[in-house]
């Protein structure tokens, strides 16, 4: 309304009103309030700015995203969406298109094999230092487990279109991503015989320092119904591995809520296989970047 006073005010056809018109003033300066008030297009401008800084800021913090060239990377970002992941959230399903990819910043997302009567088993865990949506890079344009959100936090979506043009014109992208999906293969690989040969509580020893690892956080929240899921197992079966490791200090578990005591102590704990995919998903994986620090919940 104050705009639209002050644009009445200016003499019609006027210089003022013609330099408005072309696009040539991003604000009028009212001298009776010593107001400077912005014109439509400049505040949309500010705004592209502002989404744009957010954007470089929150895809910095994806490792996949943070290791390719400056320009490379630029030329991805106006593509980029930043939005927060809820926990439960299903982004993909077997055999059913894949509309977007997702680099994630501070959320957990769980690689879900489904059987018969919807029962799933996990076989994957994506964190910071990954992208969901792989089979895209192997030239399939459906994905083959379920996708579900484990932990609630900001993540960057792709179109799927868009992120086929430019698989095809980055070649650093394609370098990172190819190695990416042999590490997730080599994950899902060892993830079966780890469920098949290792104990619960080893198992979830390691589970518990990968969750920690891409969360980059010693606390999070997960429910033993959610824990029973993934593994396989009874509620029962996993609030007795649970309270085993609590009962020798490693953790604490209340209310759905997991702190890691001693790290140390629950790598000792794990099953072989903790050491061996960390150290597979560094020989094999992309080039290290500057280490970051631990949050804390």
């Amino acid at each position: 309304m104050i705009l639209k006073n002050l644009l009445l005010r200016l003499p019609k056809g006027g210089a003022e009103q013609q330099a408005i018109a072309a696009g040539e003033i991003d604000a009028i300066i009212d001298h009776s309030s010593s107001n400077v008030i912005l014109l439509p297009a400049a505040r949309r401008a500010l705004r592209q700015v502002a989404k744009n800084e957010a954007s470089n800021k929150a895809a910095i913090a994806n490792s996949l995203l943070a290791g390719l060239p400056h320009a490379d990377y630029r030329r991805l970002l106006p593509d980029l969406e930043l939005l927060t992941l809820r926990f439960g959230e299903v982004l993909h399903e077997p055999g059913v298109p894949i509309r977007y990819v997702y680099f994630p910043m501070g959320c957990l997302i769980s690689l879900l094999a489904t059987a018969e009567g919807d029962q799933a088993l996990e076989v994957g865990l994506v964190g910071y230092e990954g992208m969901v949506g792989i089979s895209l890079v192997l030239g399939v344009d459906v994905s083959s487990v379920r996708t579900m959100v484990q932990a609630t936090g900001p993540a960057m979506r792709m179109d799927a279109a868009r992120f086929h043009q430019a698989f095809r014109q980055s070649p650093p992208l394609r370098c990172e991503l190819y190695r990416y999906a042999y590490a997730k293969l080599a994950l899902a690989r060892r993830t079966v015989v780890c469920n098949h040969f290792h104990a619960i509580e080893a198992r979830l020893a390691r589970w518990l320092l990968m969750t920690s690892d891409r969360l980059l956080s010693k606390e999070f929240l997960l429910t033993q119904a959610f824990l029973a899921e993934i593994f396989g197992a009874r509620r029962a079966t996993v609030n007795e591995a649970a309270s085993a490791l609590q009962q020798r200090k490693l953790i604490t578990y209340k209310h759905g809520k997991i702190r890691i005591l001693d790290r140390k102590g629950l790598e000792a704990a794990s099953c072989p296989c903790y050491t061996k995919i960390e150290r597979s998903g560094k020989r094999e994986g992309r080039r290290e970047t500057s280490p970051q620090k631990e949050k804390t919940a």
